[in-house]
């Protein structure tokens, strides 16, 4: 079954790093833009880093940048998102999204694959 899978969130103090992964499964990431998203309880999901598969040219949403970094692995089924600096305004679910050609900013709703998420909380 095709579909992408997301990993490494958890709970982390104020001031601490997590890396996020997202898997393909079934298929692989070559010529697929892939998005991280993220959605708080009670807000909308909203999109927090892409990577374009032609020129891995990347894109943040300003309250990340600086802070987290998109990038593939070398075996072009997996993108990363390490965050550094994490704040309770980054306490999320965390969903990854592959879209075919695509360009970025990917949007959610027209993305290929969706992933399930992974809960980040950020609590002393």
């Amino acid at each position: 079954q095709e579909q992408v899978v997301e990993s490494g969130g958890g709970l982390v103090q104020p001031g601490g790093s997590l890396r996020l992964s997202c898997s393909a499964s079934g298929f692989s990431f070559d010529h697929y833009v892939i998005g991280w998203f993220r959605q708080a309880p009670g807000k909308k999901r909203e999109g927090v880093a892409c990577i374009s598969s032609r020129d891995g040219s990347t894109y943040y949403r300003d309250s990340v940048k600086g802070r987290f970094t998109i990038t593939r692995g070398n075996a072009k089924d997996t993108v990363y998102l390490q965050m550094n600096s994490l704040n309770s305004e980054d306490a999320a679910v965390y969903y990854c999204a592959a879209k075919a050609y695509g360009s970025c900013p990917v949007g959610w709703d027209r993305s290929d694959y969706r992933g399930q998420g992974t809960q980040v909380t950020v609590s002393s």
